[in-house]
């Protein structure tokens, strides 16, 4: 049995994640595998305020750098990341250090998911034609199972197209599948520390942040971006890109840009916030100072 140790930090955007994972992480020989739903894109550098190459070529990284930006990064591509970061960490005698925006990841990796066959091309086919009426497919789907369609809504396509392959495959209702086959974990045993940061102090260091963001260059990132992708994929929903779109079509100018990066950022801050404090069991809540002694506790305890 390897002793490999592994923890997970999370917190808002701008509290200081990745540089409290990059010191212990070369303090106490670990990887890093990072769970944030845009630096996994490749070439979203300045959106994503990814660490640096410098940063990167220091410490290896998992979940950074891995998708082109017009794919769909999706719970399934960080557990890919997870078990790479994991296997690797065992091999080479490292710790592992999750950190993560996208707390959300983290979580379904920690409660686990229920198997899902594979699925035919046969209902693929049949989920496609479904899809061009998403409100009769929502239809179809709360006829056979009324109890898991109350909870996803008529324009969901994600969720619906999901649904449709799980049911069109198995010929069972949803609820029944997960019934009979309920989540297994893919993490286990990571205490869970939560940087907890005074909401002014965080908004002024977004406010920083949204500054350095312009001064880097994201106006010119993202108009690159469109060029070579467009706006349909879901990486260019992001908050930063978005706005800067708006700036690109002259819709807004330089200060609004600054504005409206700074408020939305602070309004994912104050969610990420209620989301890590309700719904995971912490090991350890407090300042960047704090947890860095919680941590080297347990990445050094024998």
């Amino acid at each position: 049995m390897s002793s490999m140790k592994q923890l997970a930090i999370i917190g808002p955007t701008a509290s200081g994640k990745s540089d409290l994972a990059l010191s212990l992480a070369t303090h106490h020989n670990a990887l890093i595998l990072s769970i944030d739903s845009l630096s996994i894109y490749r070439e979203i550098d300045i959106a994503s305020a990814k660490p640096s190459s410098e940063e990167l070529s220091q410490i290896e990284h998992f979940g950074v750098n891995i998708l082109a930006p017009d794919m769909t990064a999706g719970v399934f591509t960080f557990i890919d990341e997870y078990h790479r970061a994991f296997l690797t960490a065992t091999q080479q005698g490292k710790n592992l250090i999750i950190v993560g925006g996208s707390s959300f990841y983290l979580k379904s990796m920690i409660d686990g998911l229920s198997t899902i066959p594979k699925i035919s091309d046969d209902v693929r086919l049949e989920t496609i034609i479904r899809l061009k009426n998403l409100e009769e497919a929502h239809c179809f789907l709360s006829d056979i199972d009324p109890q898991t369609m109350a909870k996803i809504t008529p324009n969901d396509s994600y969720r619906i197209e999901k649904m449709l392959h799980l049911t069109l495959q198995t010929k069972t209702p949803p609820s029944l599948w997960f019934k009979e086959h309920p989540p297994v974990p893919i993490i286990h045993t990571c205490p869970i520390l939560n940087i907890d940061v005074d909401r002014t102090l965080l908004r002024e260091r977004i406010a920083l942040r949204t500054d350095k963001m312009v001064t880097q260059g994201i106006i010119d990132e993202v108009a690159e971006l469109e060029r070579l992708y467009g706006r349909a994929p879901n990486s260019m929903k992001a908050i930063g890109i978005l706005e800067t779109l708006e700036f690109l079509d002259g819709k807004i100018n330089k200060q609004k840009l600054l504005e409206e990066i700074s408020t939305h950022t602070a309004q994912l801050a104050k969610r990420q916030q209620t989301f890590n404090t309700h719904q995971f069991a912490l090991t350890a809540s407090g300042s960047v100072e704090n947890l860095k002694e919680v941590a080297t506790a347990i990445l050094t305890r024998l």
